[in-house]
């Protein structure tokens, strides 16, 4: 069977022109989202049409930006209609994995997703490795700063007091609190006793 996905960004555009086309191409049945853009991850239509789909059948699109949100997405969607063997047809670009010549496109599709997938892998550890020359933390702010993790460790080994209390009094989970008992940023231990000033 061929299915058509049919899908316009906004409320005020009009799914016509696509749908003319889709059941001029002989689909079955048609799915669409209507007020959608690619970037959203939800997109009830398309995540119909994909469940629907069975080995054998064809999805069919007006044009392949509707249905991925970057050459990436675009990818790896028909590289998994192609795994369930399900065909895929772009009707303006003519591309058609039914097709040799529309299965060699796609494999240049393919060729520059991976290009553009390590030209960003490239670009993200070198910005990761120009962060950390400046000194600067990468990944999430700490939960608690330095003196709240001392005063933390200090209240547990010293005055008795419990992890899930401790933890409770700084709104962190009790799992953050234990990871403080080992060892103090640069290796150090915290002082598991409190010395008296003078």
């Amino acid at each position: 069977m061929k299915f058509g996905y049919a899908r316009v960004s906004t409320d005020d555009q009009s799914l016509d022109l696509q749908r003319e086309a889709l059941q001029a191409a002989g689909c079955d049945r048609i799915f669409e989202d209507h007020g959608i853009s690619g970037a959203d991850f939800s997109r009830p239509g398309l995540s119909e049409v994909l469940k629907t789909l069975s080995p054998g059948d064809t999805l069919i699109v007006w044009k392949l930006d509707r249905l991925g949100r970057s050459l990436l997405d675009l990818v790896e969607t028909i590289d998994a209609l192609a795994a369930r063997k399900i065909e895929f047809y772009s009707l303006t670009e003519s591309i058609d994995t039914r097709s040799p010549g529309g299965r060699l496109i796609f494999h240049i599709m393919a060729a520059l997703a991976e290009f553009e997938r390590s030209l960003i892998g490239e670009r993200t550890r070198a910005g990761m490795k120009a962060a950390r020359a400046k000194g600067h933390h990468l990944g999430r702010p700490p939960a608690l700063s330095e003196s709240q993790r001392l005063e933390a460790v200090l209240a547990i080994r010293s005055m008795g007091e419990t992890v899930n209390s401790v933890a409770e009094k700084y709104n962190v989970h009790p799992r953050t609190i234990r990871r403080l008992l080992g060892k103090a940023p640069g290796g150090a231990h915290y002082p598991t006793t409190i010395h008296p000033l003078g």
